[in-house]
């Protein structure tokens, strides 16, 4: 078979084995593109099937979710935990609840998860779940239950040393606090199976700033590549969530001019820059207000605009921090129109196909792929695991220090596997074979 011949028949196998699994579909073709040449190279990595065994979960867990409303009413749920791989330790990922969860959408996280855990250099491997669950206009009663419900049928599938969900969309502190608690009183135990627990209860100080301060320390590195720094620089960010909210404060502390948040009703703009109050007040009454944004908007400062994104902004960087797939071709063109130097990505592949397309062709412009740059979560996420397994806490300081040290490390791991002809990093390429190192060696040193 020539090697032509192999890698389609790679792209061949993914299509077939995982029918209307678009999303996921792109995260595998994604990497397989940047991979080829490893796969090629190497006899063994043919041999043993080391692509197509990464690209199969280990198994993948869909149960349904009944639980009654406060009118007494039941309600039906679908979710779903894929455990991907463990190949260098126990499963890890976030939970996600969200109307347009959907299997594929859990296979391409948990497929993602795996080469950002193995990025940090922790011992995790990569998993993620969550369910098709709207927490929109739930009361705090309607939402434990579900979240009760959840963890009843999800608490046979995990545990410290199996498998260690988070939070993600729509999953912060107040679920994982009714998650932990239903299973708790199940196992009659205190371990440290989930993440993103207040720190009273063993969670990680710096934990909730983790994800958006991490996406900042590393666009610190890649502008110190070019030989530039983030104070002076305008950045327009999607989102205003937990990720959004925490990158839009550390970067307006080092300096920056943080000029747009947004949510799926709109987008709020202030040319002249945020503030550090502004944020403060939006992270107070995130969860609180029908639309925290809008709200600002109409009694404090900015402007509101219905149905908008970011991207038609004036800016140097660009840091989409809402979902998946939320940047197409058109505002990446209006990016590299406007003078956009840097997208750097909060979320998990938030552009398309086209998106990135765009962005990878231009001379002008870094393109930082999620597993890089947002894996700062995760990274406390390990330090939480490890705190709760010593019996101990950890002071933010410390915390934040290792964060910075891991996205350091992360950067320097994009730079020595992405380097191009012209001498620069294609972070890109530098990410995805940097992972797929990781996780092939673990693999071939385990055996079949």
């Amino acid at each position: 078979m020539s090697n032509n011949d192999y890698i389609q028949s790679l792209h061949e196998r993914i299509e077939k084995n995982n029918p209307n699994q678009s999303e996921f579909i792109q995260a595998v073709t994604e990497i397989l593109e940047n991979v080829s040449d490893e796969l090629l190279e190497n006899e063994e990595y043919q041999r043993y099937r080391i692509f197509e065994r990464l690209t199969e979960p280990d198994r993948i867990v869909r149960f349904k979710v009944e639980w009654l409303d406060d009118n007494g009413e039941a309600q039906l749920n679908r979710g779903w935990r894929v455990q991907q791989s463990n190949l260098i330790g126990p499963y890890k990922g976030g939970l996600r609840f969200h109307p347009t969860v959907s299997e594929s959408v859990i296979k391409f996280l948990a497929f993602e998860q795996c080469f950002k855990n193995a990025l940090t250099g922790l011992p995790l491997g990569g998993g993620k779940g969550g369910a098709d669950f709207d927490p929109r206009g739930r009361s705090d009663h309607e939402i434990m239950s579900f979240c009760q419900a959840f963890m009843t049928e999800l608490y046979r599938h995990v545990g410290p040393n199996t498998d260690v969900p988070a939070g993600d969309i729509n999953v912060g502190a107040r679920e994982i606090g009714f998650l932990y608690g239903q299973y708790r009183k199940i196992k009659n135990e205190f371990a440290g199976v989930l993440t993103g627990k207040a720190v009273g209860m063993g969670g990680a100080l710096a934990r909730t700033e983790a994800t958006g301060y991490g996406v900042i320390y590393f666009l610190e590195h890649v502008l110190a590549e070019q030989s530039q720094q983030l104070d002076g620089k305008r950045i327009a960010i999607s989102g205003a969530g937990n990720v959004a909210l925490n990158a839009a404060q550390k970067a307006i502390e080092k300096g920056a001019t943080v000029i747009s948040l947004s949510n799926s009703r709109g987008l709020l703009c202030k040319e002249q820059g945020f503030v550090k109050s502004d944020i403060d007040w939006l992270i107070k009454y995130d969860n609180v207000k029908d639309n925290t944004l809008q709200e600002f908007a109409e009694t404090k400062d900015g402007q509101w605009s219905s149905d908008k994104k970011p991207w038609q902004l004036r800016c140097d960087i660009a840091i989409p921090c809402a979902t998946q797939n939320e940047l197409d071709g058109q505002d990446a063109k209006a990016l590299l129109e406007n003078g956009c130097q840097v997208v750097i990505c909060g979320a998990n592949m938030p552009c398309t196909s086209d998106a990135l397309a765009l962005l990878n062709s231009s001379n002008d412009c870094i393109y930082v792929p999620g597993k890089a740059s947002n894996a700062g979560g995760v990274a406390v996420s390990g330090l939480e695991m490890s705190q709760n397994a010593q019996f101990e806490r950890f002071s933010f300081e410390f915390v934040d220090q290792k964060l910075q040290d891991i996205m350091k490390h992360i950067h320097d791991q994009c730079v020595e596997c992405g380097q191009t002809d012209e001498k620069q990093t294609d972070y890109v390429k530098g990410a995805n074979v940097a992972g797929f190192h990781i996780l092939a060696k673990a693999m071939l040193a385990q055996g079949v």
